[in-house]
């Protein structure tokens, strides 16, 4: 399966220490350049940084459509665009993304994309984990925004209580 991820679920998963899921889940992981400079250069000292830079399943591949980038830059960062953009030249099956605006636009350009949460159910109906409820609090406790009624919805995907 081809796999590009932005930023977003990188970071989130390294604060909570479970990036390896996505290894678990998928093998290896696609980032664009955009991605390895937000997460590795400019994150430098940060959580993720160093697990990413690190991560020999993650590899970093450079995006042609320069011109496709720079439209979609009007509206989204620099990640977001070039995930989107070698999403799109890759014929990837899956993009990683949590970001409302580039998930919007990533719908419009009918990519199948699954954010942070959706990883975390993933991982737990394949046994990869026991338990979402308690990922979820230590997302929220790092700084994840997430409304009473979405982690009410996670849990009820997982069959777990709040």
């Amino acid at each position: 399966m081809n796999v590009i991820s932005n930023a977003g679920p990188l970071i989130t998963l390294s604060k909570i220490g479970k990036l390896c899921l996505l290894k678990e889940l998928y093998g290896t992981i696609v980032i664009p350049e955009a991605v390895q400079r937000e997460v590795v250069v400019h994150g430098q000292g940060a959580i993720g940084a160093e697990e990413v830079a690190l991560a020999s399943w993650i590899t970093v591949q450079t995006v042609i459509n320069r011109l496709a980038v720079e439209l979609l830059r009007e509206r989204l960062d620099a990640g977001e665009s070039e995930a989107i953009v070698l999403t799109l030249e890759s014929k990837a099956d899956l993009l990683l993304m949590d970001e409302a605006k580039g998930r919007q636009l990533s719908k419009k350009h009918e990519i199948q994309l699954i954010g942070t949460l959706g990883l975390l159910v993933i991982a737990k109906k394949q046994g990869l984990i026991s338990q979402v409820k308690p990922l979820l609090d230590q997302l929220v406790n790092t700084g994840f925004h997430m409304s009473v009624e979405l982690y009410q919805t996670v849990l009820s995907q997982v069959d777990e209580n709040f």
